[in-house]
């Protein structure tokens, strides 16, 4: 009998968050819910003051993390988010901050 999992499509999202994400926990908030969700990939501050993020996971995971970025935690303030769907055969363990 097969397994399940391994049926299950997995889509990544390359986003990237604007606004006043920096020194608000954002990172370390996106990388707890990641982990609530199930989700893999990565979260990390760029120089220009966004947040870029790879996020991968079921289309149920994905859509969850990204309804929660374009929120974030308390503190911050989201002006936008931009996404790009990615594909790639590259799957990430876990998720984490860079």
């Amino acid at each position: 009998m097969q397994d399940p999992k391994a049926d299950t499509h997995i889509e990544t999202v390359h986003v990237t968050v604007t606004g006043a994400v920096q020194g608000v926990g954002y990172r370390h908030a996106t990388v707890r819910r990641a982990h609530m969700l199930g989700a893999t990939g990565w979260v990390q501050n760029l120089p220009n003051g966004t947040v870029e993020a790879m996020v991968q996971g079921t289309a149920d995971q994905v859509d969850h993390m990204l309804e929660w970025l374009r929120r974030g935690p308390p503190g911050a303030s989201v002006e936008e988010i931009t996404t790009r769907r990615e594909y790639s055969d590259k799957r990430y363990i876990r998720f984490e901050q860079l």
